[in-house]
């Protein structure tokens, strides 16, 4: 058992109040919280734009759809890891259409030993998907910091009649010197010259 403990927000989608008991013991308060339901795939589409899902489970069918439409958009579209449970005799068909779409497929009746490893499945792979979310992050800040950066040295070169490298030099001792990001300092110039 890992020590880190992460709370997961579920969506469950399903028609089923037994499917939805059932489910529900596998699913502590602890480790998951809240719990939202969705009887239709047009209501579980409501709530998705409403707020964020750590995960998503689907019964499938549903009353409106079969599901594996919605979980593939939910999947191409937002960091929600997506569960996919159907009948035994559906199982090839559906895994084979939403499989290059990250959604995890699961058949029906399942074992409870099953269900519970589909879970830790789907809370590593959420996981996974939250590292990369902050690299991303970190990624695109570093990037409109070097941007903001430019842009100030460039204003440095055409006001002050400095060379590409002195500009640089000067961002990066103004930085040092007042103990601050280039960025700051970037951003300062910006606002004095422009």
């Amino acid at each position: 058992m890992s020590l880190k403990e992460h709370v997961y927000s579920v969506l469950i989608v399903s028609a089923s109040e037994s499917f939805n008991q059932n489910v529900l013991k596998f699913l502590p308060e602890a480790t998951y919280s809240p719990l939202s339901y969705a009887k239709s795939i047009n209501e579980a589409q409501r709530k998705v734009v409403e707020r964020f899902y750590d995960l998503i489970i689907i019964n499938s069918p549903l009353p409106d759809d079969f599901g594996a439409k919605f979980a593939i958009d939910t999947s191409n579209n937002s960091p929600s890891v997506v569960l996919l449970f159907v009948r035994s005799d559906n199982y090839e068909d559906v895994y084979d259409k939403v499989y290059d779409f990250g959604v995890f497929t699961v058949k029906k009746p399942l074992p409870e030993q099953s269900v519970t490893q589909a879970l830790d499945f789907v809370k590593a792979t959420r996981e996974r998907l939250r590292k990369m979310e902050k690299k991303k992050v970190s990624l695109e800040e570093k990037m409109m910091e070097i941007k903001i950066v430019n842009r100030a040295k460039w204003t440095l070169i055409n006001s002050l009649n400095m060379n590409e490298d002195d500009a640089h030099r000067y961002i990066e001792k103004q930085a040092m010197d007042r103990c601050v990001s280039k960025r700051e300092i970037a951003e300062e110039i910006l606002r004095t010259y422009k």
